[in-house]
C-alpha cells in the first residue's frame, strides 16, 4: 500500500507530466553512457571539420543541456564530482605539461616577454571593468584570464621544424611564467572575493600564506617525488598512483590555507613535472585526463552556458567584442615591444603573437571558478566562452600562416643545424658514409610480404655492410606453460627459417631472433634496443577495425616508441627495380634530412638510381589577386624571388649530406600542396614521405594533411619514414585529438 501511495503521489498522476529527457537525465548510468559518447564522436566529427575537438565537447553541453534537450545537469549527483574532479586534473596537466627548460633556455628574453604579454592584457582587462562599471576585483580577475594563453599551435611549430628558432622558443618559455602568475594572482582575487573585505593587512598575511603553500608545494613536492620515484623507478603503478596522491594532497592543503584548489593542482603539476620528468608514467597521466576527465569538464562548461542570454543581450555582445579586440591587440603590443627590445623580423614577432593568442585550458577553468565563487557574471562567462571559440581557431590559422616564413626565407639562425640533431639521427648520416655493423630490424608477420621487406633490407645493408635481424614476436602473458604459446613459437620459427633463407640468397648476413613478449609493438621496440639497431623496417598495417581506430596497430606503437628510424613500406613491386625516388619536402629546416638520406641510401644501392627533392611553395589562388597588370607582375616577380629563395635554401641544406651525387631539386608553385605532387609521383618508382612523432598528445602520433592525402591516392611504392622524437616537447592540449598515424588503406 506504501508504494501505491506513493506511486500515486506522483508528480504525472498529479497532471505534472516530466519530459522523458529529463526523466533519463536523472539516471547515472544514462548520464554516463552519454557522456562517453559525445566524448568519442564529437571530437572526431569536429577534427573532420578542422575544428579543435574541445568546441564540439563544449557545444554539445549547451545542445545537452538548459538552453537545449535538458538530457544533463550541472547540479546532478554524478555530473558535480565528475566535473569537480575534471576541473582539477585540467589544472594539473596544463601545470605537468609547462616546459620549464624553455624558459630556462633564454631566461632574460622569456622573462621579457613573460611580463609583457601578462601586462599589458591585465591593463586591457582593468579597461574593460572600468568601461562596464565590474568591481576592481573583478577587473583584475578578468585581466588576469586574457593573460594566461595555451600554445594550442605547437604541433603546427613541430611539424614546420622551427621549434629551435629563438622567437618561438621564448614564447613557449613565457608561457611557463605567464600562466604561473596568472593562476597565483586569480588566486588572490578569489581569496578577497570570498573574504568580502580588502585591507592591506589582510593581503599580506594572504600573499605570505600563498608564498609559503607555493614553496612547500613546489619545492617541498619536487624532493619527495625525486625520491619516490627513485625507490619504485620499475614499478610504474605505484608511480602512478603517487602523482594522483599528490593532485588531492596538494588540493586540501589549498583549501586549509584558504587558497583556491585549482592553484593547488596546478603547481602539484609543476611539482610532478619536476620529479617525474618525460617518460611513460607522465604520458599515461596525460592520456586518461585527455581522453575522459577533461572532456568532462568542456561538456559540463557547456551545461552552464545560457544561450538565449548570449544571443539577445546586447551588453554581452558589447562585452564579447570587446574582450575579443582587447586580447588580440594587448597581446600584439606585447609582441611589438618585443621586436623593439630585440631586434626580431616580423615574421618572428607575429609568430609570437599569434602563439600566445589561444585561450583555452587555464583559461575556461578559471573562469568557471570565477563564475561559481560569484566573482564573474553570467555575461563574463558567456564572453569568455567565445573568446575561446575564436582565439583557439584564429590563433592557429594565423600561426600556419607566419610560421612559414621562418622555414621559406632560409635564415640559417632560424632552423636547427645537423648538429642539432639527435644521435640517432645521426647514425643514419654515418650509416650514408658506409659505416660497418648498420643492424636492420626486419619484424617478419605476414609472408605474402616478408620478401619484398627482406629485399629492401638487403639494399640497404649491402649499402651499409650491416646485417640484418629478421625478428618475429611470439605473443604470451606471465604463464609461460599457456598452450597457445607453443603455436605462436612454432609460427614465429616457420617465419624465421624464411626469413633467413630469403637474405642468405640476396648474400647478406642475417640473425634471426626470436623474442617471447606480451605485445608485437613493445617486443619490436625493445628487441630493436636491444640489438643496437639502427633501423627497422615494416610492412604496412590495416588501420580498419575499432580497436586500431581506437587504440592505434602495431605500427603505431612502434613508431611512438622505437629509439630509432622506422621505415613504413607499402611495396607494390622489388625494391631492386626502383630507379626514380621522389622525396616531397613541407619544411626546408636540417630535421627534413633523414628521408633524404634513406632515399640516398637506397638510390645508392640500386646504382643508377636518381633521388628527386621536391618542395611546393604555396601561392594563393588566381582568383583572389586583382586582375590589374601591375599587381599581377608585382605577384609574379615576388613569386620568382620567393622560388629563388627556397631553391638556394634548399640546395644548401643538401650539401650537408656530403653525398657523391646530390639530389635533384624541384620547387614547384602551386595553391594546393598535394596536387603537384601527385602528378609528379606518376613518374617515380617510390615516394618516400615524413613522418612526425610528438608524444604529448593524446595517440602519441601526429600526421599532416599533406602526407596523409598523398599516402591513400599513391599508387606507386610508399616509403613513411619516423625518426626518433628530437626533443621537441609541447604543452596543454586537451583538445582530444584522435591518432590518424597510418593512412586508411589495405597493403601488406
Amino acid at each position: 500500500m506504501e508504494l501505491i501511495s506513493q506511486f500515486l503521489s506522483t508528480d504525472s498522476l498529479r497532471g505534472v507530466a516530466r519530459p522523458t529527457t529529463q526523466v533519463l537525465g536523472e539516471e547515472t548510468i544514462v548520464t554516463f553512457a552519454v557522456l562517453l559518447v559525445v566524448i568519442l564522436v564529437i571530437p572526431i566529427l569536429f577534427e573532420r571539420l578542422r575544428l579543435p575537438g574541445f568546441i564540439g565537447l563544449v557545444l554539445s553541453g549547451l545542445v545537452l543541456g538548459q538552453s537545449g534537450w535538458n538530457l544533463l545537469h550541472a547540479e546532478s549527483g554524478l555530473m558535480k564530482p565528475l566535473s569537480d574532479i575534471a576541473l582539477l586534473y585540467l589544472m594539473f596537466v596544463a601545470g605537468l605539461e609547462l616546459e620549464l627548460k624553455h624558459f630556462y633556455r633564454r631566461k632574460h628574453p622569456s622573462l621579457g616577454f613573460g611580463i609583457l604579454t601578462f601586462v599589458f592584457p591585465l591593463l586591457m582587462g582593468i579597461l574593460v571593468g572600468e568601461i562596464f562599471d565590474f568591481e576592481y576585483n573583478t577587473s583584475i580577475f578578468i585581466g588576469c584570464l586574457l593573460a594566461s594563453y595555451t600554445l594550442l599551435a605547437y604541433p603546427i611549430i613541430t611539424r614546420l621544424g622551427v621549434v629551435n628558432n629563438e622567437a618561438v622558443s621564448i614564447t613557449v618559455g613565457a608561457a611557463s611564467f605567464t600562466n604561473l602568475t596568472a593562476v597565483l594572482v586569480l588566486a588572490v582575487c578569489i581569496a578577497t572575493a570570498d573574504t568580502g573585505l580588502f585591507d592591506w593587512a589582510s593581503l599580506m598575511r594572504l600573499l605570505m600564506w600563498l608564498s609559503i603553500y607555493t614553496m612547500l608545494i613546489v619545492v617541498g613536492l619536487t624532493i619527495v617525488g625525486k625520491e619516490f620515484f627513485r625507490q619504485f623507478r620499475d614499478d610504474e603503478g605505484h608511480q602512478f598512483l603517487f602523482v594522483l596522491l599528490t593532485v588531492f594532497l596538494a588540493t586540501v592543503g589549498a583549501q586549509l590555507m584558504g587558497v583556491e584548489t585549482i592553484v593547488g593542482a596546478f603547481l602539484a603539476g609543476l611539482a610532478v613535472n619536476a620529479a617525474l620528468g618525460d617518460g611513460p608514467v607522465k604520458e599515461k597521466v596525460i592520456f586518461i585526463g585527455s581522453v575522459l576527465f577533461i572532456p568532462i569538464f568542456f561538456v559540463n562548461f557547456g551545461l552552464i552556458i545560457d544561450l538565449p542570454a548570449l544571443i539577445t543581450s546586447i551588453t554581452t555582445l558589447e562585452l564579447t567584442l570587446l574582450i575579443v579586440v582587447g586580447l588580440i591587440s594587448s597581446k600584439f603590443m606585447a609582441a611589438l615591444f618585443i621586436k623593439l627590445l630585440y631586434n626580431y623580423n616580423w615574421a618572428e614577432i607575429l609568430t609570437m603573437w599569434s602563439l600566445s593568442i589561444p585561450q583555452m585550458g587555464i583559461t575556461l577553468a578559471a573562469t568557471f571558478v570565477g563564475y561559481r565563487t560569484g566573482l564573474l557574471s553570467e555575461a563574463v562567462l558567456n564572453s569568455f566562452l567565445v573568446l575561446t571559440f575564436v582565439t583557439s581557431i584564429v590563433g592557429p590559422w594565423i600561426t600556419s600562416q607566419t610560421a612559414v616564413a621562418l622555414v621559406s626565407t632560409g635564415v640559417p639562425t632560424s632552423a636547427p643545424t645537423l648538429s642539432d640533431r639527435d644521435s640517432v639521427a645521426l647514425a643514419m648520416e654515418n650509416t650514408q658514409a658506409k659505416h660497418s655493423c648498420m643492424n636492420i630490424v626486419v619484424p617478419v608477420y605476414n609472408p605474402q610480404s616478408q620478401q619484398y621487406l627482406i629485399e629492401m633490407a638487403a639494399l640497404l645493408a649491402h649499402q651499409a655492410q650491416g646485417k640484418i635481424i629478421p625478428l618475429a614476436i611470439a605473443t604470451a602473458t606471465s604463464n609461460m606453460d599457456a598452450p597457445h604459446l607453443d603455436t605462436s613459437v612454432r609460427r614465429s620459427e616457420r617465419l624465421l627459417a624464411k626469413a633467413t633463407a630469403q637474405s642468405r640468397v640476396l648474400g647478406v648476413e642475417v640473425e634471426p631472433l626470436l623474442r617471447i613478449d606480451d605485445a608485437f609493438a613493445p617486443g619490436i621496440s625493445r628487441a630493436a634496443r636491444e640489438q643496437k639497431a639502427n633501423l627497422i623496417i615494416m610492412g604496412w598495417g590495416k588501420r580498419t577495425g575499432l580497436r586500431a581506430r581506437l587504440f592505434g596497430n602495431v605500427i603505431d606503437g612502434v613508431l611512438w616508441s622505437s629509439h630509432c628510424p622506422v621505415a613504413v613500406t607499402r611495396l607494390v613491386d622489388s625494391p631492386k627495380k626502383i630507379q626514380r625516388i621522389l622525396v616531397p619536402l613541407e619544411d626546408l629546416t636540417a630535421s627534413s634530412l633523414p628521408p633524404v638520406q634513406f632515399a640516398q641510401m637506397l638510390a645508392e644501392a640500386n646504382q643508377n638510381a636518381v633521388v628527386t627533392v621536391l618542395n611546393v611553395c604555396k601561392i594563393p589562388a588566381f582568383h583572389s589577386w586583382s586582375h590589374s597588370h601591375n599587381s599581377m607582375a608585382n605577384a609574379t616577380r615576388s613569386l620568382s624571388e620567393k622560388i629563388a629563395a627556397r631553391r638556394s635554401h634548399l640546395a644548401s641544406l643538401m650539401s650537408q649530406l656530403a653525398v657523391p651525387i646530390p639530389p635533384e631539386i624541384q620547387i614547384i608553385p602551386h595553391e594546393n600542396p598535394t596536387q603537384p605532387i601527385l602528378q609528379a609521383a606518376r613518374l617515380y618508382d617510390l615516394v618516400v614521405l615524413p613522418f612526425i612523432r610528438n608524444r604529448t598528445n593524446p595517440g602519441g602520433l601526429v600526421i599532416s594533411d599533406v602526407t596523409s592525402q598523398l599516402a591513400g591516392q599513391l599508387t606507386c611504392s610508399i616509403v613513411m619514414l619516423g625518426t626518433p622524437e628530437q626533443g621537441q616537447k609541447g604543452v596543454l592540449q586537451p583538445q582530444i585529438y584522435r591518432s590518424n598515424s597510418v593512412p586508411k588503406k589495405n597493403g601488406v
